[in-house]
């Protein structure tokens, strides 16, 4: 009998080792083990653990149509998860299991453990588009900087391109007969995800029409908030509830060319999985970036002043900073942040309030739908200035005309700030003159004064180096 564990892969197009279990003409069952007590511990938020409960139950319904029954089991942490699958495989008699790779460090360290036991397990490589440690600068190492590897990756795939591996389901001749799996629920805290569709819905309607209809505009409506421009496939990537290379695959049957047109305009989309690629690529090559250490040792003299009362502000979306206060409540109450939002509200933390960009990270994991530690934490490296191909320290984002520029109607900020519905626009992107000129105390007041708090943090930083 063959298992396969699923972990960070919930699908069933394009799962190399859902398709090599299944090519061994073996029977097999499936298993998920969850570990409330790591996700904590992990950050994971509630609103991603309720999306990934949600896939698992789709993912049953489907191996059930093959006749794969999925189990579920619980244990606390990856020490206890190794422990409950060794246990598994010994009762139920078990030939072979198969999983797809993570990359992240303890993750990494458990499949080594298991490697080394009494068990025949085989890993296969899931999350990416192009194979860790396949694209490298002439030296052989891992790229620094990420235009030149954007450039080599492109190159890359125009080399060796291979269609994604089609969905078990459709493509198995074998198929025994249906078996009715148990829906799954989890021990652990939940927020409801469900105005994010399923994976098969968003294969079937939401990648095709934003194909058709908003790829060609996606290099200038992607930086405003108000316009649903992006794609929204980050939290379905997080999961591997849809497949990278998949994605990769539909784009080039509407762009052939896209991979030639990566640094043009038009490849911007395109650069958004060569960013992916790029952060997970750095994940593999650099395991520190597990352990939250900045990627440049040269910034770790800064000593972050953490204010406890600039931190709560931020958090709790209440800065003074109309596009910062909106962008923060969108991620409370939703559990997403436009990406142009991520960029303004952690330029915002690391260099107005001085605030360590770990904890930036920490308070987004708990918080996002998509979250996922290589993204995550290269983006926060990357505003905070510590990190690989970084924005440099002495760019600091302005969050007033930021605001002014990408949400030029205020349309994004009355949204989600309802305290601001009566300031005229001229006065919406910094309304405090305004209001105390007219008497109104809806609005909190800012908490540090923008051009202050630039000629500190650049002596902050100089100091620091």
């Amino acid at each position: 009998m063959n298992l396969i564990w699923f972990r960070n892969d919930l699908r069933i197009d394009d799962n190399p080792a859902l398709q090599a279990a299944m090519d061994t003409n073996q029977p097999c069952q499936a298993i998920f083990i969850s570990t409330p007590q790591q996700w904590q511990h992990h950050n994971l938020a509630p609103i991603k653990i309720d999306f990934i409960e949600r896939h698992l139950n789709l993912l049953g319904e489907q191996l059930g149509k093959m006749g794969i029954a999925l189990f579920h089991l619980e244990s606390t942490d990856f020490k206890a998860q190794s422990q409950c699958l060794l246990e598994y495989c010994q009762q139920h008699s078990i030939d072979q299991v198969f999983a797809n790779q993570e990359v992240e460090l303890n993750e990494q360290v458990r499949d080594h453990a298991l490697s080394e036991q009494d068990i025949d397990i085989l890993f296969f490589e899931s999350d990416v588009i192009v194979t860790k440690g396949s694209v490298l600068n002439g030296q052989g190492e891992m790229y620094k900087v990420f235009t030149p590897f954007k450039k080599a990756w492109a190159a890359h795939l125009q080399r060796t391109y291979q269609a994604p591996l089609s969905s078990v389901f459709t493509s198995n001749t074998s198929l025994s007969r249906s078996v009715q799996n148990i829906a799954i629920s989890f021990n652990a805290p939940k927020q409801d995800s469900s105005k994010w569709p399923l994976a098969n819905v968003v294969l079937q309607q939401v990648v095709p029409d934003f194909m058709q209809h908003k790829l060609n505009n996606y290099h200038h409506d992607r930086d405003f908030p108000a316009i649903k421009g992006t794609s929204g496939l980050s939290p379905y990537l997080a999961i591997g509830a849809i497949s990278p290379k998949r994605i990769l695959s539909e784009l080039l049957h509407q762009h052939p060319q896209a991979l030639e047109a990566i640094s043009q305009p038009e490849g911007s989309w395109l650069n958004e999985l060569a960013w992916r690629d790029f952060y997970r690529h750095l994940l593999h090559h650099f395991p520190d970036l597990n352990k939250h250490r900045n990627f440049n040792a040269k910034y770790n003299g800064l000593s972050w002043l953490n204010s406890p009362k600039l931190l709560h502000a931020w958090q709790q979306g209440k800065t003074g900073y109309p596009i910062v206060d909106a962008a923060m409540r969108q991620l409370i109450q939703t559990g997403w942040m436009h990406n142009r939002l991520r960029m303004i509200v952690a330029s915002f933390l690391t260099k107005h309030c001085l605030v360590d960009w770990r904890l930036g990270e920490k308070f987004f994991m708990q918080h996002l739908i998509d979250g996922d530690l290589s993204a995550n934490n290269g983006g926060w490296q990357w505003a905070a200035g510590t990190g690989c191909d970084a924005q440099p320290y002495f760019r600091i984002f302005n969050p007033i005309t930021q605001s002014e520029k990408y949400d030029p109607d205020g349309s994004f900020i009355r949204k989600y700030l309802p305290e601001l519905d009566n300031v005229p626009l001229k006065h919406l992107h910094f309304p405090h003159d305004y209001l105390k000129q007219n008497h109104i105390e809806s609005y909190w007041p800012a908490v540090v004064d923008h051009a202050t708090a630039r000629q500190q943090a650049l002596s902050f930083y100089k100091t620091g180096i």
